[in-house]
């Protein structure tokens, strides 16, 4: 029982960071219905951002690790990569909105692209270490706990969590509780009524790309801190598992992107974890991963939270 509340605990933390990432897809989907393939890319640049902006940050914090510095940090790269973005669907989507999706798509891999080879240019090819903002340590559990003494439980795991769950509140709330997200509610739901309305459907999409794109960017923070190894093709797998995510959640629907994640989060660690038992070996967690979204698909076409919409003629 220790053993698989440890890799709940790492599927856990794993899986939210995949939940960041796959709201960014679902969102951009729910009100353009397209796929926004370089999602995972701007995850990669919120990583570098933070990588270049930490020791200008840090520096009135005395240098070294500080929760203070650590804050200003995210909140410096979910800022540079909303502007990103937004840069990206005014330069890219925007002049295509009215040709056929499959020229949008086209469009989306060839930012993707060329965000991974700007990368590779501006900041080398080979990976860099990712400076340690919060002093990351095992949290010590005390023996009155009994056998849950033994977790092992670090401060980077706590915090992914606790953002990422801050993050999906506010997100909910700005949905369901401001005008911006209401007419995001509504683009979605027929963006040519929306526009009668008065509505600037072009404000209203860049707002979704800036904050979708924000939260990919504290998604490279959190894994950064994680895992402080970055290099320009980072995005490639979060980005395609991400992707899976919300698929597997219901694209287009939150909840759903964020249950996802952490279903797939949670999946890979244990067939890692109990490779042994399963007789799988533990490289092919990625292969159990989109094995598990056929199968789910085969019987949920929608995904676990998603509603089979009828299109007319």
């Amino acid at each position: 029982m220790i053993e698989f509340l440890q890799q709940l605990i790492n599927g856990l933390s794993l899986g939210a960071i995949y939940a960041l990432i796959a709201l960014g897809y679902t969102m951009v989907y729910g009100v353009l219905r397209f796929i926004n393939f370089a999602h995972g890319d701007v995850f990669m640049i919120g990583a570098f951002a933070g990588l270049y902006l930490a020791p200008l940050i840090m520096k009135p914090f005395g240098g070294g690790p500080s929760w203070p510095g650590a804050f200003l940090v995210l909140l410096a790269a979910m800022a540079i990569c909303a502007i990103l973005g937004i840069v990206i669907e005014k330069l890219a989507y925007r002049p295509l909105r009215n040709r056929p999706r499959l020229t949008v798509l086209i469009t989306a891999i060839g930012v993707s692209l060329f965000l991974e080879n700007f990368g590779q240019y501006a900041f080398g090819v080979d990976p860099q270490s990712f400076p340690d903002l919060i002093g990351d340590h095992a949290i010590a559990i005390p023996a009155s706990f009994g056998p849950l003494a033994d977790l092992t439980i670090m401060v980077s795991q706590v915090l992914v969590f606790a953002v990422t769950l801050f993050l999906l509140i506010a997100l909910r709330l700005i949905v369901t509780k401001t005008k911006l997200g209401t007419a995001m509610r509504a683009l979605s739901v027929n963006p040519v009524a929306t526009s009668l309305m008065g509505v600037n459907n072009d404000v209203v999409i860049s707002f979704t790309f800036g904050l979708g794109s924000a939260l990919a960017g504290a998604a490279g923070i959190l894994i950064s801190i994680q895992q402080p190894s970055i290099d320009p093709l980072m995005g490639l797998q979060p980005g395609i598992k991400a992707f899976v995510a919300a698929v597997l959640g219901g694209i287009g629907n939150i909840p759903g992107a964020a249950l996802g994640g952490v279903l797939l989060g949670v999946i890979e660690t244990l067939v890692v974890g109990y490779s042994d038992v399963l007789h799988i070996p533990s490289g092919y967690r990625d292969a159990v991963a989109f094995f598990l979204l056929i199968l789910i698909l085969l019987f949920r076409p929608a995904g676990l939270l998603g509603r089979v919409e009828r299109e007319k003629v």
